[in-house]
């Protein structure tokens, strides 16, 4: 299906045509023709908003905003880019509708020409529509499964769910699953933060089959640019179902990726078919590009012949700006870099490299890469191919320096079992990887999750929760993550925390992960090298090889908030814990409503599951597995 939209704008009473503000708030008073395909359901939304409080449903147009080219650290009156985020939120009186359905298609034929016998698709996409608001907006997704036999559940990566946690889509946690054949869910929480993140299933591994979208929240930035290029989310592509990787990875090692896809697409490397992404840069303009990396297992090194890159954030927290080669992004992280498209006009290649020897990942292909074409040049595929980029080995840059500063005194930190979680791998018994953090793999209970022992006031929460419980209010909590340092073998690790972004305090010296160089926490000689004076903070961040992590977060947001590796194998093999921070405030600020719609949930689950699921749940619930398929 085909619409066109058009508006007009009336400044100070004159018709007034020219190229659209960069800003989608700048569009309410002038907007630009679109023509763009819609697919049928799909909402769609336009610069006229239905605000929150009105019931009638009309539509009303974005208030102004000072957020220009030239000023990208203006958003709006009282709102910048110096505004701390976690205190002060706009109030917009928007709430964004969106309606996402997912779908189970078999022997469907991939970007790059090579059917797969089953995917779980979004709207009938490999990636789901982003979902796209603004600063302070409300955001409110209605979620239907239309899958066979697999529940489900969404998780908005990063979203801080402040006074949310039942919206955090962690099943087994903070709901239960979606059933399937029509079952659905409408989720509802505010953008407190802004920046670019994405959404996937929390269902086993069920978001590498498929279930998987972009989110853009607009807002201030640190740095002036003039074309926000929108998401570019990159990721691992296998002609296998997530299912059968599952089984495959409890007994073996990961496999390379087959493909690595931009924004949905690439050539096979073999056979060429398929499209590469392409980029389109207008020459003498500075652009913003917000890249995601939503893969389950490859960590990948990013790089633009030719070009630097600048930083703006990372995640979702908003930092200095800082030019460099090249960036990493682990798995489930983001990064906002402006490009300047100030080099001789051509095409150039956008490159994937993997380095750590291996330890982040590979892939069948060889070099996988994306166009960034000079908007006026020839055609045509880029004739220099690069040089391979500094090796970062798996780790995360620390010196990135978040505008809104948080600090903290970590000197004299003493490690305690207490404030420890010592993440090891179990090679005794069947199946052969089992991932434990504290001695515990985690194993969700889809039909009792840990809000059904909140909103009951029932204390006995099961060892399979591997619950750790924080009563503390409003004080900064030290976490000591050690990686296996006495283990057979130990790889790099994306840690993901729910419901907080975390101050990285400090982490063990940095070495190749193929050297396996053992480092355990010595606070006589380690308390040196933290930093608690606005280090760098984020949602993810990488656990190093043998080594160990310390991170921080303030005790300021009541909930059920998992912490897992991000890689959706070893959080499948129970690489999870799960913080429950002052549960006594949790339960007193969910209202009967929330109360009613999570009731409501967990009965249709439970007539579903497990008498009317043909498969046994076998894996920790978190990153999948119920479908059964023969290897």
């Amino acid at each position: 299906m085909r619409f066109t939209f058009g508006a007009f704008a009336l400044l100070a009473g004159s018709l007034v045509f020219g190229a659209p503000p960069g800003n989608p708030q700048q569009r309410g008073l002038l907007t630009l023709l679109e023509t763009r395909d819609v697919a049928p359901g799909e909402h769609v939304d336009l610069d006229l908003e239905a605000r929150a409080d009105d019931t009638s449903g009309n539509l009303v147009a974005r208030a102004p905003t000072c957020n220009t080219p030239s000023n990208r650290a203006c958003w709006s009156t009282g709102f910048n880019i110096n505004t701390d985020y976690e205190t002060s939120t706009p109030t917009t009186g928007v709430t964004k509708f969106y309606t996402l359905t997912l779908t189970e298609v078999d022997n469907w034929v991939g970007p790059d020409g090579v059917t797969k016998k089953k995917v779980m698709l979004v709207n009938g996409k490999i990636l789901g529509p982003t979902i796209v608001a603004d600063w302070g907006d409300f955001i409110q997704i209605t979620v239907i499964n239309n899958l066979r036999t697999n529940g489900t559940s969404i998780h908005w990566h990063g979203m801080r769910q402040f006074g949310s946690n039942l919206q955090d889509g962690a099943n087994g946690v903070t709901e239960c699953p979606i059933p399937p054949k029509g079952g659905s869910k409408i989720y509802k929480f505010r953008a407190s933060q802004y920046g670019t993140s994405w959404y996937h299933s929390h269902f086993s591994a069920q978001y590498g089959n498929g279930v998987v979208g972009s989110m853009q929240i607009n807002g201030p930035a640190s740095l002036p640019y003039d074309i926000d290029l929108g998401v570019f989310p990159i990721t691992d592509y296998y002609y296998r179902t997530a299912d059968e990787l599952v089984l495959f990875t409890e007994n073996n090692g990961a496999p390379f990726s087959d493909n690595v896809l931009f924004n949905g697409t690439n050539v096979h490397p073999v056979t060429g078919v398929g499209k590469y992404a392409n980029v389109t840069l207008t020459p003498g303009k500075r652009h913003r590009l917000r890249l995601i990396n939503p893969s389950t297992e490859n960590h990948f090194q990013l790089s633009l012949v030719g070009h630097d890159m600048t930083i703006i954030s990372s995640d979702l927290v908003p930092v200095n700006a800082m030019t460099v080669s090249s960036v990493f992004l682990g798995v489930g992280q983001r990064l906002d870099v402006t490009i300047d498209a100030s080099k001789t006009p051509g095409n150039y290649w956008f490159n994937v490299t993997f380095g750590g020897q291996n330890f982040c990942g590979g892939s069948q292909n060889p070099t996988p890469a994306a166009i960034f074409h000079y908007a006026g040049a020839p055609g045509g595929l880029p004739t220099n191919k690069g040089v391979a980029p500094v090796d970062h080995q798996c780790l995360d840059l620390l010196n990135l320096t978040p505008v809104v500063t948080r600090s903290v005194t970590p000197g004299g930190f003493n490690p305690n079992p207490g404030n420890t979680l010592p993440v090891t791998i179990d090679l005794s018994g069947t199946p052969l990887f089992v991932w434990k953090v504290n001695g515990s793999a985690i194993n969700v209970d889809w039909n009792k999750p840990v809000l059904d022992y909140v909103l009951t006031g029932n204390t006995s929460y099961p060892p399979r929760n591997n619950l750790i419980q924080v009563n503390s209010v409003n004080q900064w909590t030290y976490w000591l993550i050690e990686n296996d340092p006495d283990g057979p073998f130990s790889l790099p690790h994306p840690i993901h925390l729910h419901g907080h972004d975390f101050l990285i305090v400090g982490r063990s010296p940095d070495v190749t992960p193929g050297s396996q160089t053992r480092f355990k926490f010595n606070a006589a000689t380690d308390n040196a090298r933290l930093n608690g004076s606005n280090p760098a903070r984020r949602d993810v961040a990488m656990l190093p090889a043998k080594g160990w992590l310390l991170i921080a977060f303030k005790t300021d947001n009541p909930g059920a908030w998992l912490m897992h590796c991000h890689i959706a194998w070893h959080v499948s093999g129970g690489l999870s814990v799960d913080f429950l921070e002052r549960p006594a405030d949790l339960k007193a600020g969910i209202s009967a409503a929330d109360k009613a719609a999570f009731n409501q949930n967990c009965a249709a689950w439970r007539a579903y599951f497990p008498s009317q699921d043909p498969f046994p749940k076998i894996d920790s619930g978190l990153k999948m597995m119920k479908h059964k398929y023969v290897v």
